[in-house]
């Protein structure tokens, strides 16, 4: 043999081939952090339950009246869900209160109209109407100051805050500006019994 030949022998025997990769490892991370996804989710769904279960004793949501009259305002939005008054972060899911949606509100002489595809409506009448203010936030969402509709309102023995964001910021004035004109109609009429 000669040197050359001996030569690339030699680099021959000190190259070794690439790693292989180790498919188990691998799919027993993923398969691990699959399972790990799945128990968050699952406690999650639980912890949602619970809360609807402590929150049992909440009377069921009144509907609206056949006849409702003519309406004052209506406004299209996104309701982002209801909360114990005054708590921002202590969310209110039974009856469908903590889902999401989108929202068509009608305010009438006989109360508040809610409307929402894909959950369950409600309506708050008007001796139940607390009150309405501007704020930024309510449990899992925080907007800009002023950017958040939260109607305040009794039921059962709660008073419960009800967000919602118009499809049009500008009208959240004339809707609190109505339901505080309201509310104060309702107290003024119950004084003077």
């Amino acid at each position: 043999m000669t040197p050359a030949t001996l030569l690339a022998a030699g680099f021959a025997a000190d190259q070794k081939s690439a790693e292989v990769t180790d498919w188990a490892a691998r799919v027993g991370w993923v398969v691990g952090l699959g399972l790990f996804v799945a128990l968050v989710y699952w406690l999650m769904r639980e912890g949602w339950k619970w809360r609807g279960t402590l929150q049992s004793d909440l009377p069921a949501l009144p509907s609206a009246p056949d006849d409702p009259g003519p309406a004052r305002l209506s406004m299209s939005g996104r309701y982002h869900g209801s909360t114990t008054a005054g708590q921002w972060l202590d969310r209110i899911v039974a009856h469908g209160l903590g889902t999401r949606s989108r929202a068509e509100l009608t305010l009438t002489d006989a109360g508040l109209d809610v409307v929402r595809p894909g959950a369950a409506d409600f309506f708050v009448p008007v001796d139940r109407l607390r009150g309405a203010r501007l704020d930024k936030g309510i449990a899992g969402k925080v907007l800009t100051e002023g950017g958040l509709l939260v109607v305040t309102w009794a039921h059962g023995d709660r008073l419960i805050d009800s967000g919602f964001r118009s499809d049009h910021a500008a009208e959240h004035t004339a809707w609190v500006d109505a339901l505080n004109s309201m509310t104060n109609d309702t107290s003024t009429e119950g004084a003077e019994r």
